[in-house]
């Protein structure tokens, strides 16, 4: 796989998935946009990881409010000409209450988190991205949005809209070279508990390189025919 080039815009660049994935895609010669609330976290990351000789964009802000992308979009692509891959790595679960309990912004602040967030990247993002005839877009969901269970409904019906976006972005992709992609986790296992835990509790969590690797080859020319589809990392 040759990222060299490639421009790809890492909303949640520093959670500890985002971290692998920038890293793994800098290394790869990929000119990244790093996209998170904070500047200082976003800066850190830089330092971290030693990235200040590719110099990367930094982005910080709320994603999911109205037009804050748009000028985010437009300087991406002043500046480099284009723009290849587009990762929403963006976290966050939010549950533990049945539905008569859970409060109503409770459930607000996940559609913010992962639809608006979402909606509001591909809008910005897309008409350059399909000027590539080769783009890619991905998210990381849930298998939460298809199979909730008790005492999930904020995060399900978060995720349910995002991928429902996801789908509906893929339809309307086809025939352009570019194409949109969910995968789904269980649990993202950041502190490697799978691997040493005995007792089987955590079989179906997926290490960031696990996704990190998925990521790396849905965003390949290998995978371009791999349009509108939920892919279930979940052991």
């Amino acid at each position: 796989m040759d990222f060299a080039e490639k421009v790809a815009v890492i909303a949640g660049a520093t959670g500890g998935l985002g971290k692998i994935v920038t890293q793994e895609l800098a290394q790869q010669g990929a000119r990244l946009v790093l996209l998170g609330r904070s500047q200082d976290k976003l800066e850190s990351l830089v330092d971290e990881l030693g990235l200040a000789d590719r110099e990367p964009m930094l982005f910080a802000g709320s994603l999911h409010q109205p037009g804050t992308l748009n000028e985010t979009a437009k300087t991406v692509m002043d500046t480099y000409g284009r723009i290849d891959l587009l990762l929403n790595l963006v976290g966050g679960w939010t549950g533990g209450q049945s539905l008569e309990e859970v409060p109503a912004d409770t459930v607000q602040n996940m559609i913010d988190q992962h639809l608006w967030t979402t909606f509001y990247l591909t809008q910005a993002f897309i008409p350059s991205l399909k000027q590539t005839s080769s783009g890619r877009v991905i998210v990381v969901s849930s298998p939460t949005a298809t199979q909730p269970g008790a005492k999930t409904a904020p995060y399900a019906i978060g995720k349910a809209a995002q991928e429902a976006l996801m789908l509906t972005l893929a339809k309307e992709l086809e025939g352009s070279g570019a194409t949109a992609n969910v995968i789904q986790v269980k649990a993202i296992d950041t502190d490697r508990r799978r691997e040493s835990d005995t007792t089987g509790k955590y079989a179906d969590w997926t290490t960031p390189e696990e996704i990190c690797a998925a990521i790396l080859y849905l965003c390949s020319e290998q995978a371009k025919v791999i349009n509108g589809v939920r892919i279930p990392m979940t052991g």
